[in-house]
């Protein structure tokens, strides 16, 4: 499904999970790998990214979106799927942040890794793994 958003015609396009930029990364941190057989990469212009379904131990989600009719579109893509209740359009605390569409339940406190990861169905060892101190961490260098 494509929607043209907005008055420079942008493209906002659903995808197979597969197709996503990141598919990889979560397959790999994900406890319940399985909710990306019924997961969707969104498209906006050239790089899709994946929209991850709620299911198993994962009870919410999110898709940041540049501006309003963005939002609109990667909401109406998401609108009816299986994985993703209750979606809602947030819009940004500040003129500096992104708009998000979530989807599930409501977000815990930002200020505890543990229990946020847990929410969006993080294993136990991706949790650790990103709780390790910054000096320690594996630095991403493109290959």
């Amino acid at each position: 499904m494509t929607i043209v958003a907005g008055s420079a015609r942008l493209l906002v396009t659903a995808l197979p999970a597969r197709a996503a930029y990141d598919f990889e990364h979560f397959r790999d941190q994900l406890a319940d790998p399985s909710v990306l057989d019924y997961s969707v990469a969104i498209r906006v212009c050239r790089a899709p990214l994946l929209a991850v379904a709620v299911g198993g131990p994962r009870r919410g989600g999110s898709f940041p979106a540049s501006d309003m009719t963005v939002a609109v579109a990667v909401r109406a893509l998401l609108e009816g799927r299986h994985g993703y209740p209750d979606l809602r359009l947030v819009r940004p605390a500040s003129p500096d942040t992104c708009f998000c569409i979530e989807w599930g339940e409501i977000p815990p406190d930002w200020r505890d890794d543990v229990v946020r990861g847990r929410f969006y169905g993080y294993s136990e060892a991706a949790i650790a793994k990103y709780l390790r101190p910054i000096e320690t961490r594996d630095v991403f260098t493109p290959g």
